[in-house]
């Protein structure tokens, strides 16, 4: 076989689809990655039992067709260091030795048999579709992923729940204390079906569809999905079990809503929280008429820190306290310039929303508050 590529666009494409390798394999193989040559087309494959990720890169005078499979580092590497220049690689059909030759120099290494890599089960025949553009969908696992758990318990609670009805699609995840839910109206399905996307695809999936702009493809079945964009496929073992009733924790009564600017609200959190309890971290939160006042103190420590930000607010007093790290989480994953704050008692969850949504997008978020002493 033989083929010339591109060593930027060759880089490219092997460090998006890299992150699934593990960093310890059951299977020796899974080190490499897979090559398949097919006409001007070299289809690449990296995988880790549980997920799968193709891409495929346009090649040129390309002779001969065939799979072999070359460990991850040995590619990955050199060429990070290799300026942007055409290769030049011939494989011995026989041996399996590989040769690159660039402008420079060459490289000269043995690759393995790509017919022992494992193959991917198809879906069965009951499995639904979707499709949703790369930045909705972009959107919606950046703004969630911050909110999953790690539960052995619960392994459910570790992922990305995926609820897709016919006139939305909903994006929620949770770890008990805080829950994000982004519900996408642009995106409808003829029927109703759902699943748990894991956290290591999820970021995955981050990485590469920051440089998609097109719409992606969603199919699954009770066991696998396949989601793919305009270069690449990843396939990916979902998380089995029953996600609970995400909206049965959303408070729907809030009599105090508290609009304020995000960033100061952010930019004071960080200040205050400096000086609340390390092992707590809890910050208080005291609604006036016109002003939030946000408050921290270490006893042990004899600290304590307060500022008041202006908001738009007309009501009684509440006070309320929460996990600094958490709200800090939360309002550093909203994008809109005000937030709502929808408060009932300091006993029950607190709902932070953007003032502003983006276009057929409606996000909430909900933190579960601590309790104060006084």
């Amino acid at each position: 076989m033989k083929f010339d590529v591109s060593s930027t666009t060759l880089l490219s494409r092997l460090q998006s689809i890299s992150r699934v390798i593990a960093s310890k394999n059951s299977l020796p193989i899974l080190d490499c990655m897979l090559f398949e040559l097919k006409e001007d087309k070299l289809t690449i494959t990296a995988s880790d039992v549980d997920t799968r990720m193709v891409t495929s890169v346009d090649v040129l005078n390309a002779e001969g067709s065939g799979l072999f499979a070359v460990a991850a580092k040995i590619l990955l590497d050199p060429l990070k260091e290799l300026p942007e220049q055409p290769l030049n690689f011939e494989i011995n059909d026989d041996t399996l030795e590989i040769l690159i030759h660039f402008e420079n120099g060459k490289y000269n290494f043995i690759g393995q048999k790509g017919d022992t890599y494992p193959q991917q089960k198809p879906l069965n025949d009951t499995n639904v579709s979707a499709s949703i553009g790369a930045q909705r969908l972009l959107n919606g696992v950046s703004r969630s992923l911050f909110a999953t758990a790690d539960d052995e318990l619960r392994p459910v609670m570790n992922g990305i729940y995926f609820d897709i009805q016919q006139e939305s699609l909903t994006i929620v995840a949770s770890d008990g204390h805080k829950l994000v839910r982004l519900r996408n109206l642009s995106v409808h399905s003829p029927e109703r079906a759902s699943f748990i996307l894991p956290k290591k695809p999820a970021n995955i999936l981050r990485s590469v569809l920051a440089k998609d702009t097109e719409e992606v493809k969603i199919k699954f079945d009770e066991n696998n999905a396949y989601i793919s964009g305009s270069n690449f496929e990843m396939v990916c073992r979902l998380i089995e079990g029953r996600y609970p009733n995400y909206n049965n924790v959303i408070p729907q009564e809030n009599p105090y809503k508290v609009t304020i600017d995000r960033i100061s609200l952010l930019n004071a959190l960080k200040r205050v929280s400096v000086f609340s309890n390390a092992s707590s971290s809890l910050v208080k939160l005291h609604v006036t008429e016109g002003a939030l006042i946000v408050s921290a103190q270490d006893i042990d420590y004899s600290t304590s820190a307060e500022e008041k930000i202006v908001c738009d607010f007309n009501g009684t007093e509440l006070k309320i306290g929460f996990k600094a790290t958490f709200l800090i989480e939360i309002l550093g994953n909203i994008a809109s310039e005000h937030v709502v704050l929808e408060l009932a008692d300091p006993s029950r969850a607190g709902l932070i929303i953007p003032a502003e949504n983006e276009e057929n997008e409606e996000l909430l978020m909900l933190l579960m508050p601590m309790m104060l002493n006084d």
